[in-house]
């Protein structure tokens, strides 16, 4: 039988030079930080987990010290209670079932059910650019065999402050690549930045640029609202064509659940390295299927973010698309992925998962000594 007997939290900054301007951030950021945690057992196995800082478990060893990492549910109910009393320790899920399925000889997606070992992904793009300059990297995605791509609006600290220019560029893009690429398009108003303290949208805002939306044929509306305005989430859903999708910095299970039953949102985004970690998402994986909810996560972390999401996708999921960040040169897969000894590659726009057992982690051990904080 295995045995937790270690868990290590270590913390990396890669320098970003140039810098990446994120379209929600208007301040540069030269630097990209990753947190690493480690679940050791008493044959040598490790899992690997990452995504948020693991801030407030420290102390908290003892309660997975000496227990079987298969043991998952009970893991992920002591997680919830560290997620109420401190900080969203998800990782350590993450972790949990990268381990499970180094104990067990599986890979993680067939562990949650095997409905298939590849997602198709959505090619999410991260900086504002001209017009011009959006579709010619619409072009270089449709080339690249992605179906999909995401555009950033910018939000009031991201550099443009009509949503009118925006849409010039859904306009560039859909004039240069017709059909050929499904567009979604995040509106960066569910959340701001901490020093940010511009007003989202009202819901009359909203609605006018769903029309617009529609005019374009656009996929769905991210974040159109603030996180709280689950009614005008609601409306708007109502009174529009587009789908309406949220929920990638939602903090409890119970507010997804409520989100679900209200059918507020077309599309749900939770993260599985922010909120309930695999083992919480996978409930709302099923939730949301029955309710005719699409689930599709949100995965802006780094490479260890994105095969954890891809494994609860291609496993117990049936999303059309995973969100896959890229948008080169600023957001590279490299950049993304610097703790991993090779960056994932997609194929033709598909994540292979494959048969390796749990998340298929390989850890870049030379880069991480060499990016350690502290």
């Amino acid at each position: 039988m295995s045995r937790i007997v270690s868990i290590g939290i270590s913390h990396h900054r890669l320098p970003l030079d140039p810098p990446f301007k994120a379209s929600w951030d208007g301040r540069p950021r030269n630097h990209f930080d990753a947190t690493i945690v480690r679940v050791r057992d008493e044959e040598g196995r490790e899992g690997i987990g990452s995504g948020d800082l693991m801030k407030g478990f420290e102390g908290h060893e003892d309660l997975f010290i000496g227990a079987d990492p298969r043991h998952l549910e009970r893991h992920y109910e002591v997680l919830s209670h560290i997620n109420f009393h401190y900080g969203r320790c998800w990782p350590l899920d993450l972790a949990l079932w990268d381990l499970a399925g180094k104990v067990t000889g599986e890979p993680v997606w067939r562990m949650l059910g095997g409905r298939a070992d590849r997602v198709r992904l959505y090619a999410s793009s991260g900086v504002l650019r001209e017009p011009a300059a959006m579709a010619d990297q619409a072009e270089r995605y449709i080339a690249e065999g992605f179906p999909a791509m995401k555009v950033r609006f910018s939000s009031s600290a991201g550099g443009r402050n009509d949503w009118r220019e925006d849409v010039k560029a859904l306009e560039a893009i859909r004039a240069r690549v017709g059909d050929r690429l499904e567009l979604m398009v995040d509106c960066n108003q569910g959340w701001r930045m901490p020093w940010d303290t511009t007003l989202s949208w009202t819901f009359k805002d909203a609605l006018v640029v769903a029309r617009e939306l529609e005019r374009l044929g656009i996929y769905w509306m991210e974040e159109p609202l603030h996180r709280s305005d689950r009614k005008g989430m609601k409306a708007l859903k109502e009174a529009t064509s587009v789908r309406i999708a949220g929920g990638e910095m939602t903090r409890e299970l119970y507010e997804f659940r409520d989100i679900i039953e209200e059918r507020a949102f077309d599309v749900i985004q939770p993260d599985v390295a922010l909120v309930g970690g695999i083992t919480g998402c996978r409930r709302l994986a099923f939730q949301a299927r029955e309710a005719g909810v699409a689930f599709t996560p949100h995965s802006w972390t780094n490479g260890i973010g994105v095969l954890a999401n891809a494994h609860l996708t291609a496993g117990a999921g049936d999303a059309p698309f995973l969100e896959y960040p890229y948008d080169g040169p600023e957001w590279s897969e490299a950049r993304r992925d610097y703790p991993l000894q090779a960056p994932l590659r997609h194929e033709d726009g598909w994540l292979v998962l494959g048969e390796t057992p749990g998340l298929g982690v390989v850890l870049d051990e030379d880069r991480l000594r060499a990016t350690r904080l502290g």
